[in-house]
């Protein structure tokens, strides 16, 4: 009886390294094509839309203490607003009072993770931030005939004696749900679920069109 010699046979698991993918943001209108928009559409009109998208927002949970809000003040380089419906805005930042132990923080795109990492290293006790940048978007809405569009739309009171400049509000627009802020004296900005983006963009042309609607890139 002859010996059977089986030979084994040594396997290698190659891995490939594959390129990293550019993934490319898309705010929730790309689809609508703005850009071409605003440079076929009008170039006069009572109302101005413009999309500010893709920026950083950040909702922030507490009941801050003292030592809180200076940890707060030095990350966001203003203090929280802590008078109901108000707001405070800089170039780089913009805070927004939701509710008596909420925040809205709006920066820049690129900053929201940078800032994110910051609070979670440098303030301590109970709070809570979470970034909801992916799910929301920001329309910016001005003119001479803003405010006749938003009535439309909304059942707030919006005479400047009611909602001055700085003023914020959490209410319903058409049949969603938005938060508006004044940010100058016919300048208001609508901060959107990216769910009701689209649905919204077209209440806002429709309502618009007897004052004329302006979009602009």
């Amino acid at each position: 009886m002859s010996d059977v010699t089986v030979a084994a046979t040594e396997t290698k698991l190659v891995t490939k390294q594959l390129p990293a993918a550019d993934i490319m943001g898309e705010s929730p209108l790309h689809h609508a094509d703005l850009a071409s928009v605003a440079q076929k559409g009008a170039q006069q009109g009572g109302v101005h839309f413009h999309e500010r998208k893709l920026k950083g927002l950040l909702t922030l949970r507490c009941l801050p203490t003292a030592e809180q809000q200076n940890v707060i003040q030095s990350l966001l380089g203003v203090a929280l607003p802590m008078q109901p419906l108000t707001s405070v805005t800089t170039d780089a930042v913009s805070v927004r009072w939701i509710s008596p132990d909420e925040w809205l923080i709006i920066v820049s795109g690129d900053q929201a993770f940078e800032l994110e990492t910051q609070f979670n290293a440098q303030l301590m006790g109970h709070f809570s931030l979470v970034n909801i940048s992916g799910g929301t978007t920001i329309f910016d809405v001005s003119g001479s005939h803003v405010v006749d569009m938003l009535k439309k739309s909304t059942p707030v009171d919006l005479h400047e004696s009611e909602f001055p400049v700085g003023k914020v509000v959490s209410t319903v627009f058409a049949k969603s749900g938005v938060m508006i802020c004044r940010v100058a004296e016919d300048h208001y900005e609508l901060v959107v679920r990216r769910s009701f983006a689209d649905y919204l963009w077209l209440w806002i042309q429709d309502a618009s069109r007897e004052y004329g609607l302006v979009v602009t890139a």
